[in-house]
């Protein structure tokens, strides 16, 4: 099927196993060791590191679409890209979505007819990741402490969603879109990372605030990943790359982790606005 077709295709189920399980594994250990540290650091290298995976996002998602990742356009929405990171790291979240916005239109005119509305995703999906991290990351108070709480979240449902899946079974969770996910999985890992985000948040009052914002965060993350799939299946591929072994690409990595970043990001701007977003997502 060529891509861009309206017709769905199953996306082919990835082998199971040992020999799929360590690379994965050494993976997700050497990502987030990585995603880590650059948060501990913060600054420009924690800016830099999101905007990275922010473009790998744009690239791969020019090639699940069918769009020529070799295509200006590319640079044009990782330019777009770079200015949502540098605004929202200066507490401006209102021009970052301007820059993205600015970016997604252009690069809907460039686009070849019949691409524009997939081509305007990119930056707009991508984006939000260059945005939401630094604008949690520099808040003045528990920027650290805010993005620490979202790793807990997404990576303790991630990882307890695929064991309690496979421990547990039962029925299926969306088996058009995700046939390995199950009800029992995505309950054991939603509460499993919201009960992970509470143990690393800084103790404070609103405890019960918080637990739900994780069942929530944990929820979406879930919700990205078969956005995703969706995504797959309207091309008919099985991964959106192949940069990271057992994991596929960046974006197979990060689609739960986009969508739990712009709540996380939202809560904190709606509770103490862009100066605060850190402490308004863990403040209740």
């Amino acid at each position: 099927m060529q891509p861009g077709s309206d017709r769905s295709v199953p996306a082919p189920a990835r082998p199971g196993g040992r020999a799929e399980l360590l690379p994965r594994v050494l993976s997700a250990v050497v990502m987030g060791a990585a995603a880590l540290a650059t948060a501990v650091l913060g600054g420009p290298l924690f800016d830099l590191f999101w905007w990275l995976a922010a473009v790998a996002v744009l690239w791969e998602w020019h090639g699940l679409a069918g769009l020529s990742r070799r295509n200006p356009l590319v640079l044009l929405g990782g330019a777009a890209l770079a200015a949502a990171a540098l605004l929202a790291g200066r507490a401006e979240p209102g021009h970052a979505l301007v820059a993205l916005a600015l970016g997604a239109g252009v690069t809907a005119l460039l686009a070849e007819p019949g691409r524009r509305g997939i081509a305007a995703g990119g930056p707009l999906y991508a984006g939000v990741l260059a945005l939401a991290l630094p604008l949690l990351r520099h808040s003045q108070e528990d920027g650290f402490a805010a993005v620490a709480w979202l790793f807990a979240v997404v990576w303790g449902t991630d990882t307890m969603a695929f064991f309690g899946g496979r421990a547990i079974g039962g029925p299926k969770l969306a088996p058009r879109l995700s046939p390995s996910k199950t009800w029992s999985g995505f309950l054991v890992g939603v509460a499993c990372g919201g009960l992970l985000g509470l143990l690393v948040a800084p103790r404070t009052g609103g405890l019960a605030w918080l637990l739900a914002a994780g069942f929530v965060g944990g929820a979406l993350a879930q919700a990205g990943d078969l956005f995703e799939s969706t995504l797959k299946r309207r091309f008919g591929v099985k991964d959106a790359g192949s940069l990271i072994p057992g994991h596929g690409g960046v974006m197979d990595r990060l689609d739960g982790f986009i969508a739990a970043a712009v709540f996380a990001a939202a809560v904190g701007l709606w509770r103490f606005g862009p100066d605060g977003a850190g402490a308004g997502l863990l403040k209740w």
